[in-house]
C-alpha cells in the first residue's frame, strides 16, 4: 500500500535538505527575528528526523533549545503545522487527547519544509509567543519557494 493511501491528501516524505538549503533556510529565519529584536532558538530537521542545524541566538532562553527542536520534529513526523495541535486542542473536547501524545508539540511554530511537493525537513522556532515563533519559521521557508 503506497503512502499516499494510508493518509490521503498528505505531501509524501522527500529527501533530506542539504546543507547547503538548510543554511539559506536558518539565515532567513533569522534575519527576520534579528529585524524585530527576537532573541529565538531555531531548529532544522531532515526529512529522517535528525538534526541538521539549530541555533541559539544571544540571550534567547534555554528552555526553548528543546522546545524548538520538538516543533521541528512535530511538523515533520505528522506532516502538517504544529498550529493544527494547537488550534485543535483550543476547541477543546475530544481533542483534548492530543495531550495523551508523548510525541507532540502542540504549539505554533512548527513548519514542514517542502521542496517539488514533498517534505525535505522541518523548521521549529521557539524563543517568544507561539505567533512570533511562527512568523519567524515562516521566514525562513519562504527561501524554498
Amino acid at each position: 500500500m503506497a503512502d499516499a493511501d494510508v493518509n490521503p491528501g498528505a505531501p509524501l516524505y522527500g529527501e533530506p535538505i542539504s546543507l547547503d538549503r538548510a543554511k539559506a533556510v536558518m539565515a532567513a529565519a533569522e534575519a527576520d527575528a534579528a529585524r524585530e529584536g527576537w532573541p529565538m532558538v531555531i531548529a532544522i530537521v531532515d526529512s529522517g528526523g535528525n538534526l541538521v542545524m539549530l541555533h541559539r541566538m544571544d540571550q534567547a532562553q534555554l528552555g526553548s533549545v528543546q522546545v524548538a527542536q520538538q516543533k521541528a520534529v512535530t511538523a515533520l513526523q505528522f506532516r502538517r503545522p504544529t498550529r493544527a495541535f494547537q488550534d485543535a486542542i483550543e476547541q477543546g473536547g475530544m481533542h483534548l487527547r492530543i495531550l495523551a501524545l508523548s510525541n507532540v508539540l502542540p504549539l505554533e511554530g512548527g513548519l514542514p519544509l517542502m521542496r517539488e511537493g514533498r517534505i525535505i525537513g522541518a523548521i521549529g522556532v521557539s524563543g517568544m509567543q507561539s505567533a512570533q515563533d511562527a512568523q519567524v519559521a515562516r521566514a525562513g521557508l519562504l527561501v524554498l519557494v
